[in-house]
């Protein structure tokens, strides 16, 4: 079965507490991203073999027979097991603000939440806030509606790989992209998927502004600890009540702080960087105990040293 499932990713496994792997890797930042957390528990495991899918999108239809492929997000046509995604430490999209890629959580986070714990919620602006590349054209909707209504949204697009004119940012100039801890000056936060799940979800919940969630079908391994009206507001995926939402958030200003800080609580509690290798290390142990086979050391597989690792933050 990890034959075929080999097919649609990458093949790893832990033989004697070391890391061997498919020579191919399409995404090698990816791959690192990966590897940093598994370097760190392979000791710790047994035997085991697994696959791994570095692609945006799920790979287990649940049309189609199941196989045993870790992605890091999915919806519900798909059977993939979830995992931390590799952004977790290196790999994310690389923007200008970030060149070599949204990674280091633990770094980032601590940015974060200390620009979070100087921007009182009283002096954050009560808009609706969003930056973002155009990766979804679910997001159109909020970037022709602040055009409309500045006083309620300032959503804009930024530049991404894709971008060839201004028709690609809906006519206008691509805006500069903002830092994530710079979005704390705001209290209302839209987030939406992009390709598939989006990697900014954790890091706007840490800034203790009310997230706005636009509902998608695309999760992540925590979402489903997340409680709608408790860690963030839902805004249903055609947007058409996001001023009445506005308004409601500004007439319940107690409220909406007080969501965003439980939503900052659960990523600031349950999302630091040994949480993740927690989830990794019981994710393979669980996954190793449903094989009913003895792994044997496939010889065709690279070993990953981690002498040759860097593990600083």
């Amino acid at each position: 079965m990890v034959e075929n499932a080999s097919r649609k990713g990458t093949r790893y496994q832990i033989i004697d507490g070391k890391i061997y792997r498919d020579s191919k890797c399409l995404f090698v930042p990816r791959c690192e991203g990966v590897q940093h957390y598994l370097l760190q528990i392979a000791s710790t495991l047994p035997n085991t073999e697994f696959v791994i899918n570095f692609q945006d999108f799920p790979q287990v239809s649940n049309k189609q027979p199941a196989l045993p492929i870790f992605s890091f997000s999915k919806d519900g046509n798909h059977n993939d097991i979830l995992y931390p995604t590799w952004s977790f430490w290196s790999g994310g999209p690389a923007i200008p603000l970030y060149p070599s890629g949204i990674g280091k959580w633990n770094q980032t986070r601590q940015t974060i939440l200390r620009t979070a714990e100087s921007v009182a919620w009283e002096s954050r602006k009560s808009i609706g806030f969003f930056r973002g590349s155009r990766t979804n054209i679910n997001r159109d909707k909020l970037i022709l509606l602040s055009r409309e209504k500045p006083d309620f949204i300032d959503a804009r697009y930024t530049k991404n790989q894709a971008w060839r004119s201004n028709a690609d940012t809906l006519g206008e100039k691509p805006a500069r992209e903002v830092l994530f801890e710079d979005h704390c000056r705001y209290k209302y936060l839209f987030n939406f998927a992009g390709v598939a799940a989006s990697f900014r979800h954790r890091h706007i919940l840490l800034c203790g502004s009310t997230v706005f969630h636009v509902e998608d079908r695309w999760i992540e391994f925590y979402y489903r600890q997340l409680i709608p009206w408790f860690h963030y507001v839902p805004v249903s995926a055609e947007l058409e009540n996001v001023e009445k939402l506005i308004s409601f958030a500004r007439n319940h200003d107690n409220l909406m702080e007080t969501i965003g800080r439980r939503g900052q609580k659960f990523i600031k509690d349950h999302l630091k960087e040994d949480d993740v290798l927690c989830y990794w290390k019981l994710l393979l142990q669980n996954y190793t105990k449903l094989l009913r086979y003895v792994v044997v050391k496939d010889n065709s597989l690279m070993k990953i040293d981690k002498e040759n690792f860097d593990f600083s933050l």
